[in-house]
């Protein structure tokens, strides 16, 4: 007879509901009504099955629909709306316009552009990916970016490997020095690239939706979170840390100066190749050209822009009632035309699909649209829903008022570096769903606006850079073969630290004056 045997899977299931029982039937602390300690108690577990990955992160998200109203925190007539917040919708909406550009190759048209644009020597064909990478990563998710750029990096490495020389030389070593080197920058720049790409948008990366609508619901008194404004945070970020990150590649990660490999036009010729094999626009790619961009105008001036003493009216004010639209409204009907636009005959390609009948289809979106996601979201902004209603939040911002004592520098510094190396070894969503209600507490108690602290938090998620499982473009370079954990390790460690202080000083010089 075999003895009984407790996977890990089981061992995390068994722990979140033995901290789950311990808090409800414990004694209630001062200061804290029943609602908010069962609230609490909710939190955790769901908290240790996320971290701990004992199901799917899908399965832990539908939990407030069953215990809220069993335990008496909300009623389920108020628990169930929070799936399907107007956010959901821009994702939605965003992987929809994503799957088009997917579809007929336009993501991968614009990034081939890019590169040829940017790219003449090893260095800045090395730039051209990289801006192609993080351009991409803000409409289209980083898996896919860097799932599409991936065989064209290996190509050039490849390419470049067979006809450069090291220094005047041309023998086995010197091609085996220029493609181990080349090889290693090439593909951590295309992984951290995406990663830094996806948080210029809302729909970048889910981290940052899970923010909007945290914030949106736990201060509404600041208002909402548009798109216009996380890019007024996030792109510069993203401006600055794409060119640290290349040069801190290029200079100090491999054992030789790229500088010193010449490998003629063997680089750009495989980036011409890969354009001339895309072969000229179709009518289906100019169509989601022009409703990609369109979207995105759209999102832009939605709202009044004051620059300056220019006054730049929104679109939205046409209407009767420019409240009732917002970005997701955008979003959901640039979708909705993508899969009702028709395909004449003859303008599709083998490249796109030969046999479509419209721009998007509905079996695509059934199929690759990440279900899962959406309900993630709508399990986190029941949380944030229930923070509000229990007055949890309260209560933590109570014992939390200690933090006054921080420098605010100190402070910001301390929650990047904190989620910054636990997401290197949990999932990002699941993190900030469930740090993001704690993290605003902590700043509303230190008499902070919520988005000193929350925006920091959002954004250094995203900037894991050490191991494989950290992020999917880790995971998916390190199977190049030129990607050790060692070595990303070494490279992504002083990334981290330089994530940690550049958000820093980002948020002390644009979140400090935007929430004054």
């Amino acid at each position: 007879m075999t003895g009984f045997r407790l996977d890990r899977k089981a061992f995390v299931l068994l722990a979140g509901l033995a901290v789950f029982s311990v808090v409800i039937f414990a004694p209630l602390p001062s200061g804290m009504n029943e609602a908010s300690q069962r609230l609490l108690a909710v939190v955790l577990l769901m908290a240790i099955w996320w971290m701990g990955e004992a199901t799917s992160i899908s399965v832990t998200a539908l939990l407030p629909l069953v215990l809220f109203p069993t335990l008496g925190i909300m009623p389920s007539s108020e628990t169930a709306p929070n799936y399907t917040n107007h956010l959901v919708f821009l994702f939605l909406g965003g992987f929809m316009i994503a799957l088009a550009m997917e579809k007929w190759n336009f993501h991968r048209r614009v990034a081939l552009r890019i590169i040829a644009i940017i790219g003449t020597d090893v260095r800045r064909i090395i730039l051209g990916f990289m801006v192609a990478s993080a351009f991409l990563s803000m409409w289209i998710s980083n898996t896919a970016t860097t799932m599409m750029m991936l065989p064209v990096a290996i190509a050039v490495v490849r390419q470049v490997a067979s006809e450069a020389s090291l220094r005047g030389r041309r023998d086995s070593d010197s091609a085996r020095l220029v493609e181990d080197n080349l090889g290693i920058v090439l593909m951590l720049a295309l992984a951290y690239s995406a990663s830094i790409g996806g948080v210029g948008t809302l729909i970048g990366t889910p981290s940052n939706i899970v923010f909007a609508g945290f914030y949106n619901s736990l201060y509404p008194d600041y208002g909402e979170i548009q798109f216009i404004d996380w890019i007024l945070i996030a792109i510069p970020v993203v401006i600055l840390f794409i060119p640290i990150v290349w040069v801190y590649l290029c200079w100090f990660v491999p054992s030789i100066p790229l500088r010193d490999i010449d490998f003629g036009a063997s680089g750009a010729k495989t980036i011409r190749r890969e354009l001339r094999g895309l072969g000229p626009m179709t009518g289906p790619e100019r169509t989601v050209a022009i409703i990609f961009l369109l979207t995105v105008l759209l999102w832009l001036f939605r709202n009044p822009i004051n620059v300056a003493a220019v006054n730049i009216p929104g679109w939205s004010s046409l209407f009767g009632n420019p409240a009732y639209l917002h970005d997701a409204t955008v979003a959901m009907a640039m979708g909705i035309i993508l899969l009702l636009l028709p395909v004449r005959a003859g303008q599709c390609s083998t490249i796109g699909d030969p046999d479509a009948r419209t721009i998007l289809d509905w079996p695509t979106v059934q199929k690759k649209v990440p279900w899962g996601i959406l309900l993630l979201f709508g399990g986190g902004f029941a949380l944030a829903d229930g923070f509000g209603t229990t007055g949890l939040d309260q209560w933590i911002g109570s014992h939390l008022a200690g933090l006054t004592a921080l420098p605010t520098v100190a402070m910001i510094v301390i929650i990047c570096l904190a989620i910054t190396f636990l997401t290197e070894l949990t999932s990002n969503t699941a993190t900030t769903t469930m740090i993001l209600p704690i993290i605003g507490a902590a700043a509303v108690a230190a008499n902070y606006h919520p988005l000193l602290l929350m925006v920091p938090a959002t954004m250094s998620a995203s900037f894991a850079f050490m191991l494989p499982v950290a992020t999917p473009p880790n995971a998916i370079v390190y199977g190049s073969g030129w990607v050790s954990i060692a070595r990303m390790s070494r490279a992504g460690i002083w990334l981290n630290f330089l994530g940690a202080v550049l958000v820093t000083s980002a948020v002390i010089a644009l979140v400090r004056n935007l929430s004054t």
